[in-house]
This record gives structure tokens, sequence and C-alpha cells, in this order.
């Protein structure tokens, strides 16, 4: 039977068993869709990649980006990973190149211990109740802080949910509230602004993860929310670092930046190591049509 090469890498961390693990898998051009999503189940990682050549002008290569449940439009720690690991074996050497995807074509540059992603267009959406996404938290009304709940993305959104720094380890998800009220996945972080650390946890039961412990994405879309809500500046770039995966047992450090103007993100940064942990085969899954 046929076989597919792939690597197990931790993401946003500079040691292995810490960051969010990662399967890249190389040379799955010829597989259908529901190949890659099997492999995807049987990797059970938040979230597995697929490195294929592109078919954008200007980009360097193609991800496919799947969580053991569902194919996604973009993700930060696989596309930096991937872009990390396929350099590493000789796709492509380090400095700038450009990740296709179904967010786009998005430059990522590449040293040889890790990457820095550019994500697309920032997205804002209105304020939001916070009860349904207190609710879905296991949290309570007094352990919001801050400003409204909103959604934000860079190619991904995300509802952010800013709470007393006390109630971030209390979070407990209850994925049957979050399916009353339709509701994928959330982050929620507690924001220290004297270092310009966001505390964070990213729970996304709507595609099969639990828990995340370093979501790119969704560091992302905290810089356009950081400046929507007025806790950066609306007219430079500022800096901002991102702790996740803490109390999963996997500590992550997210390197952010976003750049705003008239009171408006126009971009954003995420950046990380990637550690290399395990290599092998992996058969083919049979095409069910």
């Amino acid at each position: 039977m046929s076989t597919l090469a792939y690597e197990i890498v931790d993401v946003f961390t500079d040691r292995p068993y810490a960051g969010n693990p990662l399967a890249v898998v190389f040379g799955a051009d010829g597989l259908a869709t529901e190949q890659m999503q099997a492999l995807a189940r049987e990797f059970n990682l938040s979230e597995t990649v697929f490195v294929l050549p592109a078919t954008q002008v200007g980009a360097t290569y193609r991800a496919r980006i799947f969580t053991p449940t569902a194919e996604l439009p973009f993700a930060g720690h696989p596309s930096v990973g991937a872009a990390v690991t396929a350099s590493r074996r000789g796709l492509f050497g380090v400095g700038q190149v450009s990740q296709e995807c179904g967010a786009g074509v998005l430059p990522i540059e590449l040293t040889e211990t890790g990457a820095t992603l550019t994500g697309g267009t920032p997205t804002l959406g209105p304020e939001l109740d916070p009860e349904p996404l207190l609710e879905m938290a296991g949290l309570a009304a007094a352990d919001h802080a801050g400003p409204a709940p909103r959604v934000a993305g860079c190619g991904l959104e995300f509802p952010f949910l800013p709470v007393r720094p006390d109630a971030l380890a209390r979070a407990r998800m209850n994925p049957a509230v979050a399916a009353r009220y339709g509701i994928e996945h959330v982050s929620v972080f507690s924001w220290d602004a004297s270092t310009q650390t966001a505390y964070a946890r990213v729970f996304v039961p709507g595609l099969g993860v639990p828990e995340d412990p370093a979501t790119g994405s969704a560091a992302l879309g905290l810089g356009v929310w950081l400046v929507a809500s007025g806790m950066l500046p609306g007219d430079r770039r500022s800096s901002y670092t991102v702790r996740q995966g803490v109390e999963m047992g996997r500590p992550s450090t997210l390197a952010c930046t976003v750049t705003a103007a008239d009171g408006v993100a126009v971009g954003a940064t995420v950046a990380g190591r990637v550690m290399a942990v395990a290599r092998g085969e992996i058969l083919v899954p049979p095409f069910v049509g």
C-alpha cells in the first residue's frame, strides 16, 4: 500500500512537548478531500496541514488545513509549522515565502528556527452580548472585564471575551451551550496592559477541538480587537504577546504586532518558533466515492 511522509512539530514554543502539536503531511497531491479529512481524524490533533504545489501566481506552495472534523480556510499554527517544516526538508530556503490557502496568498518570513506570518485583511464585527459567551465558558457576569466582546479576525474570525485574570483558570467549556447558541469557538483572555500581554484560552467545540494550546489566527484577531477597543494605539504599529496553553500543560508564546491607522487595524503579524518532534510514514486512506 502507498504511504505519505509526515512530521510532527510543536509550534509557538522553544522546546519539544510544549506549544501546539501539528501534523505536516507531504506528497498528498493526488488525495481527495475526504482522504485528507480521514488522515486528520487519524492524527487527531487540533490541526493537520497538507503541503501541496501552488495553484495561484506568486505562491510558493499551497496549504490545506484540517481539524479532526472540518477543513479551515486559514489557521496560524499550521501556517507557521508548515512553512518551517517544508523549508527544513529543502522545499525552499529561508527568507520570504508566500503561502496559498483559503484566505488568499499570505506572506511568511522564515528563519532557521521559526517564522513570522502576516495575516489576511482585518475584519471586525459589532459589539456582542457577553452572556452567551460567558455561559458557554462556565463563567458568571462578574467575570467579564473590560470592553464588550466582539468578533475579529485576519482570515479566520473569533469572538473575543475579556475576563478577570482569576476567571481564566476557572473557564470550562460547555459544548451543549455552545451548540445551543450556534457558537463554534471563542477566545477567552485577560489583558495585562503594563506588559501588553494577553493570557488566553481558546475553545473550539464546534470543530472537534475542545481547547487549543496555541492559536495563531486568534492571536492575529486579538490585535484587531485591541485596537478597536482602545487598548492599543489606533495610529501606529504596536507589539503584544499572547501566552496560551498553560492550563493544558503546553505553554505557548506568540509574538504579535498590529498596525493601525485612523483608529482601525490595517494589518497584523504573529511569530513563533517550531520544534521538530517526530517523523514517519502513514498509509494513504482508501478513497470512498
